[in-house]
């Protein structure tokens, strides 16, 4: 599944022609508005056979976006973040998990501390 959410697609739904600078905008977290005029200003400026050449490849083999690829804003914004920079992502997500398992802990120490008898019996289960 994760494969899915990392790959390039274009975006049908907020395309002007054909989905591509919507695409790139959905993938890198970029905003749309910025990625479609870099692409104006590389046309006119200096690359202008070579990036109607790219536009026209990646809305020829990349597929649509399924309707259905994030849950919301959040998960969107986390697989945006996996694709920047998995290292970090993977960090923030050992961060988070060290951050449960110590309120965890802290809960358990909490309720064990304050009752003897459920104390025996967690002692009792070990």
């Amino acid at each position: 599944m994760a494969s899915i959410r990392t790959k390039f697609y274009l975006d049908k739904q907020r395309a002007k022609w054909s989905g591509v600078c919507a695409g790139i905008s959905d993938y890198t977290g970029i905003n749309v508005m910025w990625v479609r005029l870099a692409a104006v200003i590389a046309t006119v400026t200096f690359a202008f056979p070579w990036t109607l050449v790219a536009y026209w490849i990646a809305a020829k083999s990349a597929d649509p976006k399924p309707m259905e690829l994030y849950g919301d804003r959040e998960d969107r914004e986390f697989w945006q973040g996996v694709r920047q920079s998995p290292r970090r992502t993977a960090r923030d997500v050992k961060s988070r998990f060290r951050e449960i398992d110590r309120r965890l802990a802290d809960m358990e120490l909490y309720y064990t501390s304050n009752n003897r008898a459920l104390s025996n019996e967690i002692e009792k289960l070990r």
